[in-house]
């Protein structure tokens, strides 16, 4: 194993080193946060593609391949479609807002009261999504190390809150496409035809498997409904996306950038159920389907390929761990404490906004690693963030995006409506069903048609302040010209 040792320690420590390398860019709030708003369609794309393929996307769609076969696609599938319809028909009018949060977006559109209640939900998505990926860590360095559950998710976890402190969103977007061009080595060009060979090929996997695991739609059709609900909405509204999009340089980078992502995710959706397809074959007696990444990688790939592989798994974790983590930490900067203190001190004193970011990631941070530490199941940590953000936030973004008599109290409406009858239907139904998404939505967006509808029309002068920013006319500009960068 000590080639495959020396490989996972050359990666982690040019991870490192990329962060150092970010701190020395990120002397701004914009540069600290969004990258300067300058990434071209190479960077955008790949750094896009690593924060949506986590952990989640990586070891658990070969999961849902191991258990359900081909259909285990559809939940990373349903995240491309996201990933394809955002960029298709929001983000250029996303980019072109100059904002740093979603909550930035609710204030500009409505006229503002909005913010805090909206990046309360927001920030408890993206604490939870940053956790879930933390926790994959204890998977990885298990096979890798044989380690401690907790010492490998504070290693693990250490490191991306290492490099996120130093260098925000810079050192992140480099080290994403770091793991992006790893990730598609590993997975894409290694384990996946390896995989299939040692399964005998198609026709093997097919003497050997029932039938139900070549079926498109065996998953069942109320999941790919649900994995519809979650995923595929969620990519149009999540903090961790959006804070990605800005950092496009112009509106065509963020429309094909992001496209050339979304069809990279279905490659990989693909990609991942043919692998654990191909581990039920030579495992067909696994403790959990969730080991089957871990298995086959372990057992089947040579010494050098193991490392590189396990090495993209650990750069799929880390993508979506860092992505979130800074999703978090500005919204709990930006969207709670800023407004918070304005309420408190009124005309504040100014303050060292990269100081003030940079001190959030850190304790954004520990606070992630210690939850993570604390928390054992995954599935419930992460069924809870997404039902939060679709059923909360869902209709009054995409309300304010698409419908102009929406309104403030409205928007409040939804996410406290929508919010609360998530819960509420959790608490009764199980935090693993189906219905508190589907009714939560619905009250959400019935909440916001009878509220907006009841009271004034949104001022004409917020919509106009608002149609200006659609229209590119930002008051935020560079202070001196910068290069593109690709």
């Amino acid at each position: 194993m000590a080639v495959d040792y020396t490989v996972i320690v050359v990666y982690l420590a040019g991870m490192l080193a990329m962060g150092w390398w970010g701190m020395r860019r990120a002397k701004s709030k914009s540069e600290f946060l969004v990258a300067g708003r300058r990434l071209g369609p190479v960077m955008y794309s790949g750094t896009m593609a690593a924060i949506v393929l986590g952990g989640a996307s990586t070891i658990g769609g070969v999961g849902l391949g191991y258990k359900y076969g081909l259909s285990g696609a559809w939940m990373v599938f349903t995240i491309g479609l996201g990933l394809l319809a955002l960029s298709v028909f929001f983000s250029a009018r996303i980019a072109r807002l100059k904002v740093y949060t979603v909550s930035e977006m609710l204030d500009l559109r409505y006229g503002g009261r909005a913010g805090v209640i909206s990046g309360v939900v927001m920030w408890a998505y993206t604490l939870m999504l940053a956790v879930t990926s933390t926790i994959a860590y204890a998977t990885i360095f298990d096979v890798l190390f044989d380690m401690n559950r907790t010492l490998a998710i504070v290693l693990g976890g250490s490191i991306v809150v290492a490099y996120s402190t130093l260098g925000g969103m810079w050192s992140i977007t480099l080290t994403d496409m770091v793991q992006f061009v790893v990730k598609t080595i590993g997975v894409l060009l290694l384990l996946l035809p390896i995989a299939v060979v040692k399964a005998g090929g198609f026709s093997g996997m097919k003497a050997k498997l029932p039938t139900s695991y070549f079926d498109p739609l065996g998953i069942g059709g109320e999941t790919i409904f649900t994995y519809v609900l979650i995923y595929t909405f969620g990519m149009l509204i999540g903090q961790d996306i959006w804070q990605r999009v800005f950092t496009a340089r112009d509106d065509r980078t963020a429309r094909w950038g992001g496209t050339a992502s979304g069809t990279y995710c279905l490659v990989y959706a693909v990609a991942g159920s043919v692998i654990g397809t191909a581990a039920k074959v030579l495992y067909p007696k696994l403790a959990s389907p969730d080991d089957a990444f871990a298995t086959i990688v372990k057992d089947e790939l040579p010494i050098g390929v193991r490392g590189l592989v396990l090495a993209a798994a650990l750069a799929a974790v880390m993508s979506t761990s860092s992505g979130a983590l800074i999703a978090c930490a500005t919204v709990a900067n930006n969207d709670i404490w800023s407004r918070l203190r304005g309420i408190v001190r009124p005309g504040g004193e100014e303050h060292d906004e990269v100081k003030g970011n940079r001190v959030f990631i850190l304790i954004m941070g520990i606070g992630v690693i210690g939850t993570a530490i604390a928390l054992n199941n995954v599935v419930e940590a992460l069924t809870v963030a997404y039902n939060l953000l679709v059923g909360g936030l869902l209709v009054p973004i995409l309300g304010g995006l698409l419908w102009k008599r929406g309104t403030v109290q409205g928007a409040l409406a939804a996410v406290i409506v929508g919010g609360l009858a998530v819960i509420g239907l959790m608490a009764g139904y199980g935090i693993l069903a189906n219905e508190p998404v589907y009714y939560g939505l619905l009250a959400s967006l019935a909440a916001y048609l009878v509220v907006s509808l009841a009271t004034r029309p949104t001022d004409e002068r917020v919509l106009a302040a608002w149609r200006d920013r659609l229209a590119g006319k930002s008051p935020e500009l560079p202070s001196e010209p910068v290069p593109a960068h690709q």
